[in-house]
């Protein structure tokens, strides 16, 4: 039996795939930006720039580029099978950016008070990741 046998009916988890080549940047000090002009797919760079425009207090940019890496993540999502729902887990590394985006859109319309969006948003990541919700939202 497979460790990620789902034996509840829903559907299988989604696991991205790796970027290395964008993950060696990021991890050697380029800027967040350089990576995401130069892998424009790669969410986890889009998710430093929406954290770290929320630091600065710059909610439209945070917003902007939480956006982003939601959207270009749904596409990865999509391509790598996922139909609209099921489990995103954190646990895998290359789909933390792709929730760490969706966390920072959930704050962000927040802060902008798109309750309805925020909402949206939280539930969507609750329900794609438990552990991610927790880590994230601290909820």
């Amino acid at each position: 039996m497979s460790i990620h046998q789902n034996l509840l009916g829903g559907p299988d988890p989604t696991y991205l795939q790796e970027n290395t080549d964008a993950q060696k940047l990021l991890a050697g000090g380029a800027a967040p930006a350089e990576v995401a002009a130069r892998f424009p797919t790669y969410s986890l760079a889009w998710a430093e720039l929406a954290e770290d425009a929320a630091k600065a207090g710059s909610t439209v940019e945070s917003y902007a580029y939480a956006r982003t890496g939601y959207h270009r993540g749904l596409d990865a999502l999509r391509r790598s099978g996922w139909k609209g729902h099921g489990p995103i887990p954190w646990e895998h590394e290359a789909n933390r950016g792709f929730l760490r985006c969706l966390a920072a859109l959930a704050r962000a319309a927040g802060t902008i008070e798109e309750t309805e969006e925020a909402d949206r948003c939280r539930q969507f990541l609750k329900d794609s990741s438990e552990t991610g919700y927790a880590e994230l939202l601290g909820a």
